[in-house]
This record gives C-alpha cells, structure tokens and sequence, in this order.
C-alpha cells in the first residue's frame, strides 16, 4: 500500500520522514505527522501510479504497519511483535520521478499496444548507464558489494512467476554459459509447495515487474530464513522484493499500465544478460563472447524498431487467426522461452488456448494434436538449433499443417 501527502496551501511540506510508534514499546513526544500550520489530503492506494496526478510524495507502506488518519494527523504503528530492534524508528517520504504523461495511453488504442512501442526506449533506459559500449564493459550499482560472492556460489536459483519465470527460462543458458555455475528455474508457488532445500551458498535471483508477486514474496521469505545471498530484479523503486534483498537491479522500463506485460519482459530479459556479463566477464575465454553480446545489446533497440514497422501484417495474421479455438507456437533453445511467452499472451488477450511447445518434445505426444486444422507457430534462427527447429517443421508440414515460420 502506498500513502501519498498533499499540501493544499501554497506552502509545501518541507519534513523528509514520518515517525513510526511500536505498538508495545514505550514511545517518547509524538510521532504522529501533522504538518504545522497547512491543511493536507491524505491518499491510499496499492500503487504510486494511481496518485500521480494528485501529488509526487508518497510513504510506502511494509507488512505490519498500522496506519490511521484522525484530524488531519497521520499516524504509522507498527507491530512490535514482528518489529526489530534495530529498526528505524521514521518512515521515508519518497519523490516520485514519475511524469502523469507515462501513464496516459496517448494516441494509441490500449495501454498494452503503447507498451509494446514504448520497447525500443525502454530498453535503452534498462542498459543507460550500465553498458559501456565502447570498452564492452558492464557496470551494475546495484550489485557492486555483493560481485564476489555471485561468482563463488555454488548454484543460482532464479525464482518468479507468469511472464518474470518466461525471462528466467530465457536467460538461462546463457547464464549458465557466461557463469558455468548451475543455474535453477523455479516458479514461485511450486517452489514453496516443495520446500525446496536451500542452502547459505546459494544466490537465489527474485524477478517481478511489480516487486509485490505475493507468492515470490513468501519464496523470498523462505530463502532468507536458509541465509542465501538473495537478488532481487524490479521495475518498481520500494517495493517489498526491492527493501527485502540484499542487492539487484531496477530495470528501468517505466509504469506498466497493461494488465500482460511487454516491455517489462524484454527489459528483464537484459537485465539477467548484464547480470550474466558481470559474472563472466573475468574469464578469458568468455572475452570474445561477452563482447558480441554487448554489441547485440547495442543493435536490439533498432532491431526492435524494425519489428514494430510489421504492425500492419501482424494485425492481417492476426485477423486470420483470431476465429480458431487454439494455437501452438514451438521453438528451441533460447527461443522456447518465446514460444511460452507468446503463448501467455495469446490466452491472457485473446482468451485463446494456446500452448508454447519445445520442438525437440514434439514427437513425444504434441505431434498428435497437429492436422490441417490446427494453426501452428515455428520460431525457427539460424542458431545451434537450426538443423533441429527445422526438423520439427518437416514433421509439421508433412501433417498437412501450414505453419507460420
């Protein structure tokens, strides 16, 4: 939950922070707030994107806080039951750098199509700073105290829900590559019902849009109790998963309005490769291949301008397919991540079934759903898996099916 203060005067709130009471210990003077000699409006809300027409200074609020609003006074309490004792006894108030225009749909027809185009610059703002293009360097803030001991962990558990688990199965090989540490892809719920062992060794990587998944939050809750470096990879500044963690990185992609998210996905995909350059990068025999990927890091926001230059054709492919009852998409290697992506997507807008489909599983049952009748998808590059993506589209085509490639 998020509090959020407004002067209604001319005079603005010149306080930083509000004190908190714990319920139970023994307070001294009053640590309510109440701005001296101004009337003020108090908003709630569950995210800092709802007030921002309304004000920019805003309280986050963490699990176990009490807040009450009597007479103009807001007053945090805190149970001291689950308080510690070398918790601060004030409440930061936050400047929100957010402009109301990020978040109005502008010219396009829906939130999520803005997201979508908004892509090439999101993901400049992910790599801004962080990429050194010239010297094929990368530099992460966010983790600088914690680089030893990502690269002497004995495994990495990358923990996450819905589109944020597609971006870890993304990133995961060449995560795996650049470390050569083992790298683990879990969801969040399965994880937990598991009680998977955890280990004070381990770096367990949390990636969310929001910061708040509520089931990556109880993960996160468990691999602490165990004393694992814990990792934490948001789009949003003070979210539970952000104060919770050690270090991460905040990608940088902007409010995301659209309920199924676009840029998010894509910029937390970049992230997870800046992380994976960061732990390779003193390896000599990586130098090569971690200069390629950051020249290809360099070109994605162009490559991702000429994508979006096909809106027309994809919306007549669209237009043919959206009266079918299901569709399968399939791919290998890095891309099999895209195919479950996709496949979330094509249910969460369309309320299509759709299921996303390792092609080297194909012949193991999948195959036995494709005829003329049922429209496919093939993500089939010219990578190490070309011979065998194309393999499985022989397989497709010679079950009268006219897949899309």
């Amino acid at each position: 939950a998020v509090v959020s203060t407004q002067s209604t005067g001319e005079a603005q709130f010149t306080m930083d922070k509000v004190n908190i009471t714990y319920r139970g210990r023994n307070a001294s003077g009053d640590r309510a707030f109440s701005p001296p000699g101004q009337s003020a409006e108090y908003f709630f809300a569950s995210d800092a994107s709802a007030l921002i027409e309304h004000t920019d200074r805003v309280i986050y609020l963490e699990d176990d806080d009490i807040t009450s609003i009597v007479d103009g006074t807001l007053r945090i309490t805190r149970l001291a039951d689950h308080a510690k004792t070398d918790e601060s006894a004030s409440r930061q108030i936050t400047t929100l750098r957010l402009q109301l225009q990020e978040i109005m749909k502008g010219n396009f027809s829906t939130f999520m199509q803005k997201e979508i185009f908004e892509q090439p610059e999101s993901l400049l703002n992910t790599m801004r700073g962080r990429i050194d293009f010239a010297n094929h360097t990368v530099k992460l803030g966010g983790l600088a105290n914690h680089v030893t001991d990502l690269k002497r962990c004995r495994r990495i558990i990358v923990i996450a829900s819905g589109t944020s688990y597609h971006s870890g199965v993304a990133t995961r090989q060449l995560m795996e590559e650049l470390s050569e540490i083992p790298v683990v892809i879990e969801l969040s719920s399965d994880f937990l019902d598991r009680q998977t062992p955890v280990f004070r060794d381990d770096v367990c990587i949390f990636v969310s849009q929001s910061g708040e998944t509520a089931d990556t939050l109880n993960a996160l809750k468990y691999c602490k109790s165990r004393g694992a470096l814990l990792v934490g990879i948001t789009n949003t500044v003070g979210s539970a998963i952000s104060r919770e963690t050690a270090c991460g990185i905040h990608i940088n992609a902007g409010p995301e309005i659209g309920v199924a998210s676009t840029k998010a996905y894509t910029s937390q995909i970049v992230s997870i490769v800046m992380l994976s350059i960061l732990i390779g990068r003193d390896r000599i025999s990586k130098k090569k291949r971690c200069a390629d990927i950051i020249q290809g890091l360099k070109d994605l926001p162009d490559l991702v301008r000429s994508v979006l230059k096909l809106d027309d054709e994809i919306l007549a492919l669209a237009k043919d397919l959206h009266s079918e009852k299901s569709l399968l998409l399939m791919g290998r290697g890095y891309n099999y991540a895209t195919c479950l992506e996709g496949a979330l997507k094509v249910k969460e807008v369309s309320y299509m079934h759709s299921e996303g489909i390792l092609s080297g599983e194909l012949k193991h049952g999948p195959l036995a759903l494709v005829d003329e009748n049922m429209p496919c998808v093939l993500v089939v590059l010219k990578d190490q898996t070309y011979s065998k993506c194309h393999n499985a589209l022989q397989q497709v085509i010679a079950r009268h099916c006219r897949p899309i490639t």
